[in-house]
């Protein structure tokens, strides 16, 4: 495992995580720091009473959009006018509200007020994006994440009433497909969005993808979906 220092952005080799998928622990979470990290398949994951630990895991969860498989049970629900879906109108609620969401076999969260504003800070730089459904005019789902060249980096997301997160995801991924995005980092892997079309693949094969992400512009969002 290796320390890093706040007076130094660099990262080690991401192929040099230990076998529980941990690369390095410190520095600090920086906007410029946080970037080269997801440039290059790094991120941040740590207890509010923990040191910054930055991770590289393998295999890594991944979606790539095409992929996508939408139930058949959902489909009508998609078609409805019962939710609405939003891009980056309250990105610091959504990640708050991510960060209120129980969890099975977890008692707290790791989205701390620390992380909460530098992703908000992230987001104000226009990398840190997040998705919000409405019923009515009240906020019931969403999801947050980094947005680099083609990669979405997905962090966390939330639901209030069923079904809402799915149509936030399901929203998004169809919105990022039609803009040219070629990837989507789940990071963990999870049942529920592998049966969603997610799966497994190397670590040496996600951060060759990265290798020609890292030469992709980044778009505008505003401008672009």
């Amino acid at each position: 495992m290796f320390f890093l220092s706040t007076n130094r952005l660099d990262f080690p080799n991401p192929a040099l995580t230990d076998e529980d998928g941990i690369l390095a622990v410190g520095g600090d979470l920086s906007p410029q720091r946080l970037l080269l990290a997801y440039s290059w398949g790094i991120f941040p994951w740590f207890n509010d009473d923990e040191p910054i630990l930055w991770w590289c895991p393998d295999p890594r969860f991944v979606l790539f959009p095409a992929e996508l498989k939408i139930p058949k049970s959902m489909r009508p629900l998609m078609r409805s006018a019962r939710f609405r879906v939003t891009f980056d109108e309250c990105f610091e609620a959504v990640t708050r509200a991510c960060g209120a969401q129980p969890r099975p076999d977890q008692d707290g969260t790791w989205i701390s007020e620390e992380m909460v504003a530098a992703y908000v800070r992230l987001h104000e730089l226009g990398f840190a994006h997040s998705v919000e459904v409405w019923e009515g005019e009240t906020l019931v789902g969403g999801l947050y994440g980094v947005a680099l060249g083609k990669f979405f980096f997905g962090e966390s997301m939330f639901a209030r009433v069923s079904n809402a997160s799915k149509v936030g995801f399901f929203t998004l991924v169809e919105k990022l497909l039609r803009n040219g995005y070629q990837l989507i980092d789940c990071q963990q892997q999870t049942r529920h969005l592998g049966s969603l079309g997610a799966r497994a693949i190397s670590r040496n094969e996600f951060l060759a993808f990265l290798v020609k992400n890292r030469q992709l512009p980044t778009q505008n969002w505003a401008q672009h979906l």
